[in-house]
């Protein structure tokens, strides 16, 4: 892989960069927030919301995201009530729209059980400390379980971030031109495989020890505090 190589090829892949980032971007918001609510419901004493909840988490967790990618894209396509409905067209007929939905709807399953761990975690004792003291609900969630929880819950749900960002590649395969996108352009056109790829896989690294970087930082920071 000569220097004259890297410079026609990176510039090339990091048009890809930014579909990428948007991409893991809005995923993990819509994920994080689809994902709490989902461990709110597991932790219900509604039996029918706990069970809905669950059931969601084993559907998404249980098949690749790559199926449900497919599913989402090629799937709900072929419905007359979609094609027909100028909203869910506007979502399901878009490889971009329809990647951020399948990568949302597939985290959030992953991030409810993280966060539901990180809830069953907080001592009830600081609860009833806090009921004692005159909070309402909301407050006490506000102000003491979910704090505590997103400290608990930071490391593995940095891991969870990550696997978003690579999951990201998989939009390629409904004609998102992501990294994974371009690399794949490239390859058809140089037929370097490896030297291409290599590239690509460079860049998600890159992506990567910056998020990891990013949570550490934070571990410490909520530690202190």
């Amino acid at each position: 892989m000569d220097l004259e190589f890297i410079q026609r090829t990176v510039p090339i892949l990091l048009q890809g960069l930014t579909k990428t980032l948007i991409l893991s971007g809005l995923a993990i918001v819509f994920g994080f927030s689809l994902g709490l609510g989902l461990a709110l419901m597991r932790l219900s004493s509604n039996t029918k919301l706990a069970k809905l909840a669950k059931g969601y988490s084993t559907f998404f967790r249980g098949t690749p995201l790559l199926v449900q990618i497919f599913l989402i894209y090629y799937g709900f396509g072929q419905f007359d009530f979609v094609r027909q409905n100028a909203v869910l067209w506007w979502v399901f007929g878009d490889g971009t729209r329809c990647a951020i939905l399948a990568l949302s709807l597939n985290t959030a399953a992953y991030t409810s059980e993280i966060l539901r761990g990180g809830l069953m975690s907080v001592p009830s004792g600081l609860m009833e400390a806090a009921k004692a003291c005159g909070m309402g609900r909301f407050l006490q969630f506000r102000r003491i379980r979910f704090p505590l929880a997103l400290r608990q819950a930071l490391p593995a749900y940095g891991n969870e971030v990550i696997l978003v960002v690579k999951g990201t590649s998989l939009a390629s395969t409904i004609t998102v031109l992501e990294i994974t996108g371009y690399a794949k352009r490239l390859m058809s056109q140089t037929y370097a495989i490896f030297e291409v790829f290599a590239l690509a896989g460079a860049l998600y690294l890159g992506i990567s020890l910056v998020l990891i970087l990013v949570v550490r930082v934070l571990e410490r920071r909520l530690a202190i505090g």
